[in-house]
């Protein structure tokens, strides 16, 4: 019979905890999305609020850029790390450098975000990620699983990384350099779901909890997990409301099923 330690590394208190907490709170967001309670950013922002806003731009390189300088900054405060723990923190780095990379040259924007949660948002992920590669650090020594899953994560990664590149890519093609409105995604799989570059995130992020093999990095992709379905179940539902010819048959995350 397989047991949770075949696929795990050995937990501790500090790790349970830090795991339970990750999964509650990023999870708790994901329900305020699906009960019409967003994250003021993105198209489900609110130009009415009264709060401090920035550009889209600048928030967004608020939201990634701190995690992505901690994943560089890693390499130099862990530098005796080894092998899985290098290829968890390359995969964070290479996931948050690619966000800021297509916020410089990929992205168009057309609204902004409310200050407030920007910075929510960045402090979890900065935190989640810190914590990630420490907790990666603190198991060194431990003994692995006995079942080895960072092979198969580093492919489901590359997967996720480019899945959600690619659809990225075709949403900023939607729009022309001086146009600003919002338009009905074309190509790849938006077909078939309105949230394809979520899917594929949270693919990649499976790809990272098997690299790690730690009960952090698998309730960390859990809680993304589930905000991701309720920021998908948001999105779908503003463009049912923002277009009469929106496709009902489209799904908002999952293929034909969700």
């Amino acid at each position: 019979m397989v047991q949770p330690l075949d696929f795990l590394y050995p937990s501790s208190f500090f790790i349970t905890t830090m795991s339970i907490v990750s999964f509650l709170s990023i999870s708790f967001f994901g329900v305020l999305e699906i009960l019409g309670i967003h994250l003021q950013y993105s198209k489900l922002w609110n130009a009415k609020s009264r709060r401090i806003k920035v550009s889209s731009t600048a928030g967004m390189l608020l939201l990634y850029a701190p995690a992505c300088l901690f994943g560089f900054a890693s390499f130099w405060i862990f530098p005796e790390n080894n092998f899985r723990s290098v290829l968890v923190a390359s995969a964070l780095t290479i996931h948050f450098f690619k966000r800021v990379l297509e916020i410089l040259f990929v992205h168009k924007y057309s609204g902004g975000m409310v200050l407030d949660s920007g910075i929510l948002i960045s402090l979890s992920y900065t935190l989640s990620t810190a914590t990630m590669i420490y907790i990666q650090h603190l198991v060194q020594g431990s003994m692995e699983p006995s079942i080895d899953l960072k092979y198969p994560g580093i492919l489901l990664f590359l997967v996720g990384i480019y899945g959600n590149f690619y659809h990225h890519l075709l949403l900023s093609r939607l729009r022309r350099k001086d146009e600003k409105g919002y338009k009905i995604p074309r190509g790849g799989l938006f077909h078939l779901v309105i949230c394809p570059h979520y899917l594929f995130e949270i693919i990649g992020f499976i790809g990272v909890s098997f690299i790690s093999q730690t009960l952090y990095a698998s309730s960390f992709t859990l809680g993304t997990t589930v905000y991701l379905i309720g920021r998908s179940y948001a999105t779908r539902k503003w463009y049912l409301s923002k277009f009469e010819n929106f496709p009902r048959e489209v799904k908002a995350l999952v293929p034909y099923i969700f």
